[in-house]
């Protein structure tokens, strides 16, 4: 781990741990999805790995949600059903933003924990080109 990485409550150390070696060397926030609507924190996720960006949706109420800017790409995009080798389809979610020196987001890193097995891995990445990045840590 960095001196300066930020870890949010309620993101499993295993996942905390891999975000943080998955990361290119840089401070990271980790921040957990919880679902707006019920405070669940296991989902289905849409990933676009190629070109970057997922959807969750909540397992206990259904509802959607794009993490971090990926809605403003995501008509585009070509996003399939994340799955663990295990079969299952549920994950805990949590999110790395890699920080630059004055704390603005420059790297978007997508990491989940299968609910059945505990595996963990990362499902999608992308690169921020652009300013004020502030709003992105709250988009999880």
């Amino acid at each position: 781990m960095h001196a300066d990485d930020q870890v949010g409550e309620g993101v499993s150390p295993d996942l905390a741990a891999f975000l943080r070696n998955a990361d290119d060397g840089r401070p990271v926030k980790i921040v957990p999805s919880v679902c707006d609507g019920c405070g669940g924190r296991v989902f289905f996720v849409l990933v676009d790995d190629v070109e970057g960006g997922a959807e969750r949706v909540c397992a206990g109420c259904g509802v959607r949600a794009f993490i971090a800017d990926s809605e403003e790409f995501w008509e585009g995009a070509d996003p399939g059903e994340a799955g663990c080798p295990c079969g299952s389809e549920e994950f805990e979610i949590a999110v790395a933003f890699s920080l630059a020196g004055d704390e603005s987001v420059r790297w978007v890193t997508v990491g989940l924990r299968c609910q059945k097995d505990g595996a963990v891995g990362v499902h999608a990445d992308w690169k921020i080109d652009y300013s004020p990045t502030d709003h992105l840590p709250t988009m999880v």
